[in-house]
């Protein structure tokens, strides 16, 4: 977030005092009287905003860009978003206190807004009046605190210690990658493709999700993704952008001789474009045209690059340009997620061998349609399905170790086995994948007993898809277990919008579940809330 105000100042212990809440943006949390109520991240930075100009009208557009930026979203999630800020505030729509509704145009914060106080200062509150300067110096400062307060969490949650599960992609544990100690965090935004078509958007795809896949095997950056390891546009997570420092965007086109990009290099914390640069070459210079903007962004953001490093820059994927479209054919098809889809990917992807052998992620891509086989029994043996995944992914592996997609295939292989810590240690070792990405990690550490990791992850895994069903199941399943009645209650609810007659029966009839210890004890949380 940029502001006119940058000489104000703030710490992490600094609050916003909102009637009668205490607002933490740093931690996504309101506080009452000793009641702590933690925030999804839209509802957070919808605060937040709405914060920074207390007192003014908000215009629902402005909201929308702020909120999920470079996304494209509608009116409804924004309401959906408003409709749990004013639950989490206790606030009336008919009779607000805290957020007015402007028909038509947008929303204003009149509750009274503070700096929280301090020892041997008083704070200066008061109302929210057309004319009254208090509130509009109060925004001022409390714009301040919030910049310096994102800078310093994106720093230490991100660029500095990463938790286990945060939306980083380390290369510490692939072979050759050592951990830096102070790695430049970008974010890669959807490419977005300018002609329509399949191909065009299968082409749009695959440059993003290459382009991930190549700054993350760099050991001086830690690439947040907004997209899924197979090239899904996963666009509820495009906010990684505010906690990264730079992002990367663009557009492509592709005609039958010829391919045209426009791709910008993004200061996130200014806004200025650092660089930006227009690709018109011939369709056969694809592979040339991707490792190139990867030099570019590296070497624009002081990035040095080990010999080894360019070395794997120059080596493409495949060197075979009708294995490579064949390939991302496959990945549009996999991401339908029907059956019949699943299976044309699966002869798309044993094409795209044939016609290159070393293809190493066309043989990640077709394990994972044989983990779709199983994922959604599809087909008479499940366990066979899982284990031709698991002979694909692991030659994958041998082919390309230093592929971090590669590691998520395990990493969701044994997820779907049940076998949660050998996942976890191959997810760490993958890039962000999107909310299944954190929902796999979640769900692993609900079943080993950390809750408060699983309430982490599956938190990310919500705020990049919010109507996942499954996410919702475990995050009620980790309420009842932490003793926190609320928020289960809260996730009931969220349940029950999604599926108004989701019974937990019908749910684990359907869902690829084996083993009973497991089936129990989540059947056990989720009956205590009567589904």
């Amino acid at each position: 977030m940029t502001s006119k105000t940058d000489g104000a100042h703030g710490t992490l212990a600094d609050g916003v005092r909102i009637g009668e809440w205490e607002l933490h943006p740093t931690l996504h949390e309101i506080r009452r009287d000793g009641e702590v109520l933690r925030l999804e991240p839209k509802v957070a930075a919808l605060l937040i905003r709405l914060t920074q100009r207390a007192g003014a009208m908000v215009t629902r557009e402005e909201l929308l860009t702020r909120v999920w930026p470079g996304v494209v979203v509608g009116d409804d999630s924004l309401t959906q978003v408003v409709i749990k800020l004013r639950k989490a505030l206790g606030d009336d729509p008919k009779h607000p206190r805290y957020i007015q509704t402007i028909p038509k145009q947008g929303y204003r914060l009149i509750a009274p807004v503070s700096l929280s106080e301090t020892p041997g200062e008083s704070a200066q509150e008061g109302p929210v009046r057309r004319g009254d300067h208090r509130p509009r110096l109060a925004a001022m400062l409390i714009v301040g605190i919030v910049v310096a307060a994102v800078a310093i969490v994106g720093y230490l949650t991100v660029a500095e210690r990463p938790p286990e599960g945060t939306a980083t992609v380390g290369n510490a544990g692939i072979p050759g990658h050592p951990r830096p100690k102070a790695p430049v965090t970008i974010a890669v935004l959807p490419f977005e493709s300018l002609r329509a078509g399949a191909d065009q958007d299968n082409l749009a795809r695959g440059i993003t999700a290459d382009l991930v896949t190549d700054l993350s095997r760099l050991s001086g950056l830690w690439v947040i993704s907004t997209h899924s390891i197979f090239g899904h546009d996963d666009r509820g997570a495009a906010n990684g952008a505010l906690t990264a420092r730079y992002y990367v965007s663009g557009s492509v086109q592709r005609s039958a001789k010829r391919l045209e990009a426009h791709v910008r290099l993004i200061d996130s914390s200014t806004g200025r474009q650092l660089w930006s640069e227009k690709f018109d070459r011939p369709i056969g210079d694809l592979f040339d045209v991707q490792a190139e903007i990867s030099r570019r962004v590296a070497k624009t953001l002081s990035i040095k690059l080990t010999q080894a490093e360019h070395w794997r820059l120059a080596k493409r994927y495949t060197r075979n340009l009708e294995a490579y479209e064949l390939f991302l054919q496959g990945q549009g098809d996999l991401l339908v997620r029907q059956e019949r889809e699943n299976l044309e990917a699966r002869r798309l992807y044993r094409r795209a061998i044939e016609l290159d052998p070393t293809f190493a992620r066309a043989y990640a891509g077709l394990a994972l349609s044989y983990v779709a086989d199983y994922r959604n029994q599809w087909g008479e043996h499940g366990a066979a399905a899982l284990e031709r995944a698991s002979k694909m992914a692991h030659t994958a592996r041998d082919m390309d170790p230093g592929i971090p997609e590669v590691y998520w295939v395990l990493g969701y292989i044994q997820a779907q086995r049940r076998h949660h810590e050998r996942a976890i240690v191959l997810l760490k070792n993958a890039p962000a994948a999107g909310h299944l990405y954190f929902l796999l990690l979640g769900r692993a550490y609900f079943f080993m007993g950390d809750q408060e990791q699983a309430r982490i992850n599956l938190r990310e895994a919500l705020s990049r898809n919010p109507a996942n069903l499954e996410a919702h199941v475990y995050m009620a399943a980790v309420a009842v277990a932490a003793g926190d009645r609320e928020t289960a209650q809260w996730e009931v609810a969220e349940i029950q919008s999604l599926q108004p007659d989701f019974a937990m029966r019908d749910w684990l009839a359907t869902y690829p579940m084996t083993d009973a210890d497991q089936i129990a004890q989540l059947t056990a949380a989720l009956t205590s809330l009567g589904l």
